[in-house]
């Protein structure tokens, strides 16, 4: 039998470890999981464990990303939404679906989620952004769907409010209230009414002109889980988490745009951001036509190569860089507060 490689050996002790971890999360919840409990598990060392994940919160967070990309992986409604209405409906359909039942033997898993996140500045704050981001994909969505209603971001907010407040019941109050009954609130968001203007930023740098070579690593969109060309002409926002809700000034225009997200915490952060996306990814395949997504691509740029590729050698949280690409080179730039919109106002050459 052939040798594993030291990649294919710590892919394999990383798989063991996911695995360990999720039994222990799921038997004794998150603050009763030990590590040296899950490593026994794995059969595996107690710095085995810590090669693979700098914490227990980082291993919880990873263990709950694995679970919505197997959510994500299903196959999808082939009856998706075509109206903002029946959308939401779908949407809200596929999240209550998966809420826990008092009897679910996996119940625990996911309840520690929230207060873990609300315990930290660290995790609080880009929870905070990723939420505002999957407002901001759902309301584009419902938007491309239905083009005379305006912006929609507001509407997509107080569905995911609903829908949240849904989750954190059923777990702390098994039984309370009719599931069904959210995802028609949901159905009715958009009849409201809800004001909702788009205003430009405030305070808006000055993008400039560079002649610059535009040779991008291969990348994998987390959006639509799939490799993806970033060769051609748009905009590349690389934006950290404390930032994240900034891509909609490039996205209300640009054409085609490219999210880099980078972080100065990949080690808990990238998970949570895995996380995030793998369950916004799920629950769009089932609420509406791959056709309506923003033309978005997400990358999480945890080594910071496609960052470096645009210029970004060193990145943060409040990282917020905007280039066009055009014909293979990097013509603008912009950087700081509102360089996304600064970049996306500059038409291509």
């Amino acid at each position: 039998m052939a040798r594993l490689t030291r990649a294919q050996t710590q892919e394999r002790n990383r798989a063991k470890v996911l695995t360990a971890a999720r039994a222990e999360f799921t038997e004794r919840g998150f603050r009763g999981a030990k590590i040296d409990v899950i490593a026994e598990r794995a059969e595996l060392t107690r710095g085995a464990v810590y090669s693979n994940f700098p914490g227990k919160r980082a291993l919880y967070f990873a263990v709950l990303a694995a679970e919505a990309e197997r959510f994500a992986a299903q196959p999808p409604d082939p009856d998706p939404g075509l109206t903002p209405s029946e959308v939401l409906g779908a949407f809200a359909r596929a999240w209550v679906a998966r809420l826990p039942l008092a009897t679910d033997p996996d119940a625990r898993l996911g309840v520690d989620l929230l207060p873990e996140i609300l315990a930290d500045e660290l995790t609080h704050r880009p929870y905070a952004q990723l939420l505002r981001f999957d407002a901001i994909v759902l309301g584009l969505v419902l938007e491309r769907l239905s083009p005379s209603s305006g912006r929609l971001v507001r509407v997509a907010e107080a569905a995911l409010t609903m829908l949240h407040g849904a989750s954190q019941l059923a777990a702390a109050a098994p039984g309370f209230g009719e599931p069904f009954n959210v995802v028609r609130a949901c159905e009715a968001l958009p009849g409201l009414g809800l004001a909702d203007i788009w205003p430009e930023p405030p305070i808006v740098p000055q993008a400039r002109a560079v002649a610059e070579t535009w040779a991008p690593p291969e990348v994998f969109d987390v959006l639509r889980a799939r490799p993806a060309r970033i060769d051609g002409d748009g905009v590349v926002a690389v934006i950290g988490l404390h930032r994240l809700s900034a891509v909609e000034e490039a996205l209300r225009a640009a054409e085609e745009v490219t999210l880099v997200v980078v972080t100065g915490q990949p080690g808990e952060l990238v998970p949570l951001t895995n996380l995030v996306f793998a369950d916004l990814r799920g629950l769009l395949l089932r609420s509406c036509p791959e056709q309506a997504w923003p033309r978005l691509r997400v990358i999480v740029d945890e080594p910071g190569a496609l960052a470096a590729a645009a210029g970004v050698s060193a990145v943060s949280d409040a990282t917020e860089t905007a280039v066009r690409v055009h014909n293979g080179r990097i013509v603008s730039r912009a950087e700081g507060f509102g360089a996304c919109h600064a970049a996306a106002m500059v038409p291509s050459p």
